[in-house]
């Protein structure tokens, strides 16, 4: 088909001009009435016709070619390059998706994939447009193709209605279940210690997890919109021998959990340009081991100041009501305020500060606490040979005013505190189809007054995140 490339299978028009105004002389009907052509002769009358604005003609030429070879890449483009020309989308679409096919890889098949793109965009089929997109990036040979192809795909995220996005991830882990780091249960000030079973303490394995998000949104203008999303969230977890051993009646499905939710959210710009505000209204449910455990509505309020051209300042509260619980502890009523601070610095680098508090008043004195947590993030602007990297440090502090643990009530109520780093490596030069893999380290710990609650944590996560 016809590219920018040299390596093209078709070569300049000229002959192509030269052979058409021969066939269509006067002259040339009258002297016989069927004209033979050879496949390459035909090609090139084909590529002519398109290039002369006769757009039937060259589906006609083309599809004769296709009656001697099916699989004949540059009839299928001509015929997808005719459609377009006759503004008729949906054909074109169809015949790129055929010269995609048969295509070799390269810029062949990188032309196809671009013209199924713009007739999905035509159709205002959005989403599949997408992914044609997605298909060109198997074929992009340059960095400012990539660049391009990135910009193309952000444009078409904000024109389209329907979003879209799954994490996968596998995750080795020395504590699948958030269980102890010791078999003995020391409580500060009483005076007996106790043992932990096997399933309490922790326990290594493989953690697989499933993050879907799914949105529509329902209208928008310049300065507002309004979107229907879904969420389901799925964690499931193998255990390893040695946890078996350890713990022989435990079953990976004891630590599996499912969340699900659905939110009503409308957005809008206030104050100042870049300022925004959300209202979000969600509700859903959460299941334990198999079990429901809780159902919930949050409602959630959000403010986003834009401060010059780099820093971002977003503040957030929410009220979140646990019903229809499986243990009194989850039966809650939850109030949430987060704050955020994000620059993009001279160099290019980024710096994020986060803290959040919430407050839970629960059923169950084990469920009525208060937490608060600071996290500092930092990603790299400058590339590390194949990847990109970023880290962050997670300080955390939790009090449970009055706690009972077992038979006992543990003195002063149960305090936490706890560390953990992180750090991700994206391999973005190793794509496909614009995904490529996060590789996630994290390390920390919890420290309690109640040893039931000192853990150890570290994972190794293996995941896709797109490109853009």
């Amino acid at each position: 088909m016809p590219t920018r490339s040299a390596r093209s299978p078709i070569p300049r028009l000229l002959t192509a001009a030269i052979l058409a105004l021969a066939l269509l002389t006067p002259a040339a009907a009258r002297a016989q009435t069927e004209v033979a052509l050879s496949l390459p002769e035909a090609r090139e009358l084909a590529v002519y016709a398109l290039n002369a604005g006769k757009p039937d003609l060259a589906i006609q030429v083309a599809e004769g070619l296709l009656q001697a070879d099916g699989g004949d890449a540059v009839a299928w483009f001509v015929i997808a390059s005719a459609h377009a020309q006759a503004n008729r989308p949906r054909e074109g679409r169809r015949a790129a998706a055929q010269a995609y096919r048969f295509s070799p890889p390269g810029p062949d098949r990188l032309q196809a994939a671009q013209m199924a793109a713009r007739m999905a965009y035509a159709e205002n089929r959005y989403s599949l447009a997408q992914l044609w997109l997605r298909r060109t990036a198997l074929h992009v040979a340059s960095e400012e193709e990539r660049a391009q192809l990135a910009e193309d795909y952000r444009l078409l995220r904000r024109i389209n209605p329907w979003a879209f996005r799954l994490q996968v991830d596998l995750s080795p882990s020395n504590n699948v279940n958030n269980g102890a780091d010791t078999a003995l249960q020391i409580i500060d000030g009483v005076p007996v210690i106790g043992a932990l079973s096997g399933e309490a303490q922790a326990l290594s394995g493989l953690i697989g997890t499933a993050d879907l998000d799914l949105s529509y949104r329902l209208r928008a203008n310049a300065t507002s919109a309004t979107t229907l999303a879904g969420r389901l969230y799925l964690q499931r977890v193998a255990l390893s021998d040695s946890a078996q051993e350890k713990a022989p009646r435990a079953r990976g499905s004891d630590f599996a959990s499912t969340y699900a939710e659905a939110a009503l959210s409308h957005g809008f710009a206030v104050g100042a340009q870049g300022g925004s505000a959300l209202i979000e209204a969600a509700g859903g449910e959460s299941w334990w081991a198999g079990t429901r455990s809780y159902r919930f509505g949050r409602l959630r309020l959000e403010r986003a100041w834009l401060i010059g051209s780099d820093s971002l300042v977003r503040l957030s509260g929410s009220a979140e009501r646990r019903f229809m619980a499986f243990y009194a502890v989850n039966d809650a009523r939850i109030l949430g305020f987060g704050g955020q601070f994000s620059r993009v610095l001279g160099n290019g680098d980024r710096l994020t500060l986060s803290m959040a508090l919430r407050d839970s008043q629960a059923e169950s004195i084990n469920g009525t606490f208060w937490s608060a947590s600071l996290r500092a993030a930092y990603a790299f602007d400058q590339r590390f040979g194949p990847l990109r990297l970023s880290a962050g440090l997670t300080l955390g502090y939790s009090d449970y005013p009055e706690y009972r643990s077992g038979y006992f009530m543990v003195p002063g109520g149960r305090q936490d505190q706890s560390v953990y780093g992180d750090l991700s490596l994206f391999f973005d030069r190793l794509d496909y189809a614009g995904f490529a893999p996060m590789l996630r380290l994290r390390s920390g710990r919890k420290t309690s007054n109640d040893s039931r609650f000192d853990t150890r944590e570290i994972t190794v996560s293996l995941g896709i995140e797109s490109k853009f």
